[in-house]
């Protein structure tokens, strides 16, 4: 069963890249007490990731800082290493937060997982965005097709603030 809203996200450990390498993260230190706005990609590097869904958020970023978020965060199911490196190649670094959730393992929480052996990419997340007040769920926007980044974009999201 897929996340929905109004829902308590689980309970999960994530990590990231830091300048003392890969550390873990607990997603009730994300989101916990504060506003997040997470949006996730079926992975670092792709060309609807890189070229569509991520630089909305990078060019809307103040827009949607300045609507009461404290934070923006992009997710995949990609490695710390990974992440950190998309992070630097897409100029985020220090602007959106990249996490890394390697095995899986909160995505499939969610019910967002998505199984892309097909094309050779084994498990990876469904595109999706999300407000997230102190741990609920208060937006969803999920896309049908992960090669598209349209409900997910930060547009949707600067509409629901």
């Amino acid at each position: 069963m897929s996340v929905s809203k109004g829902d308590t996200l689980p309970s999960s450990t994530l990590r990231e890249l830091t300048e003392n390498g890969p550390e873990q993260v607990s997603t009730d230190d994300i989101f916990k007490g504060r506003r997040v706005v997470l949006f996730a990609v079926p992975g670092a590097f792709t060309p609807t990731c890189s070229i569509n869904h991520l630089p909305t958020y990078l060019e809307n970023r103040d827009a949607i800082l300045s609507r009461g978020v404290d934070e923006i965060a992009v997710v995949a199911v990609n490695d710390p290493f990974v992440m950190g490196g998309w992070a630097k190649a897409t100029g985020g670094e220090g602007k959106i937060r990249y996490l890394s959730d390697a095995d899986g393992s909160f995505t499939k929480a969610l019910g967002m997982d998505l199984d892309m052996s097909g094309p050779g990419l084994g498990l990876r997340s469904k595109r999706y965005s999300m407000l997230v007040e102190d741990g609920k769920v208060k937006e969803l926007n999920v896309e049908d097709n992960p090669g598209e980044a349209t409900v997910s974009a930060a547009a949707t999201i600067l509409g629901q603030l």
